[in-house]
């Protein structure tokens, strides 16, 4: 991607309307090109699900791409995405395998006390509010047995080592840009030999009487694509060291497990209590 700058949220904003705008929205938007950028496993995340028991069942809250949906393929996970795009590019890079479906974090429509896991990778920093946050983490939390455990990822705001270089005392709410490459269309110029083909012609009548070897010369000044780019702002919050555990522990309904920092990302894993 480009290096576009972050833009700062403004004041004011409905919750629901930001994540629509800013969150649904642009993902549908840039479904595919994401994807794209997201094949390979954190190695955290595949450190908890490879360390879950044999058939255990768990949830992918905000699964993306499903790119986390088989790294242990003794578990059965299903996964769950407010982007209907981004569940179109999981059924095609499963080719219908995986077990998917759309749900936003806060209505998810599955039963209660009744899953071993969970994760949630990159999807909590987008509720726009503390509030939405934490209850997004309570409803996950309510899909697990006692004693079953969620590993949440965050982005840190303290990302001074990275190209982005967010750091303390910068806004914690901001839209982060993606750099969508999109195609557009444009006449193809004409190869000299056709331009002087036609300059040869001497009247009306040649049309009529055009070689059928030229006519389909014609056809083949077809368009063609090139790439445009546009730029589309994502709504996140950028989480400071201690928050993530804070929001988890608000819920009232876990512990803290462990909790580390990778990859610009605060993570976290609690245990239902």
């Amino acid at each position: 991607m480009s290096a576009v700058p972050s833009v700062t949220v403004q004041d004011g904003l409905d919750p629901m309307a930001q994540e629509n705008e800013f969150v649904h929205d642009i993902y549908n938007e840039i479904a595919e090109h994401f994807s794209q950028t997201r094949y390979k496993p954190w190695p955290i995340v595949e450190k908890f699900l490879n360390s879950r028991p044999k058939y255990s069942l768990g949830l992918d809250v905000g699964c993306g791409n499903g790119k986390y949906l088989q790294v242990n393929k003794d578990l059965f996970v299903i996964g769950t995405d407010r982007s209907e795009g981004l569940i179109e590019c999981a059924q095609k890079l499963s080719e219908n395998r995986y077990n998917l479906g759309i749900a936003d974090s806060l209505f998810l429509p599955h039963p209660e006390d009744r899953f071993d896991f969970a994760i949630s990778i990159a999807v909590i920093h987008h509720f726009a509010t503390e509030k939405r946050r934490v209850r997004a983490i309570s409803h996950i939390l309510s899909k697990l047995k006692k004693g079953g455990q969620c590993l949440i990822y965050c982005w840190a705001l303290e990302q001074e080592k990275s190209r982005r270089g967010y750091k303390e005392g910068d806004d914690q709410d901001i839209l982060i840009p993606w750099v969508l490459k999109k195609p557009t269309s444009r006449a193809k110029k004409p190869r000299a030999g056709a331009a002087k083909k036609r300059s040869a012609q001497q009247a009306p009548d040649d049309e009529v009487s055009r070689p059928p070897a030229e006519d389909k010369e014609q056809e083949q000044e077809q368009e063609e694509q090139e790439e445009e780019e546009a730029t589309k702002y994502r709504y996140y919050h950028l989480y400071r060291e201690g928050e993530l555990k804070s929001n988890c522990l608000m819920t009232g309904a876990c512990v803290v497990v462990d909790d580390g920092y990778e990859k610009d990302n605060w993570w976290v894993i609690v245990e239902k209590s």
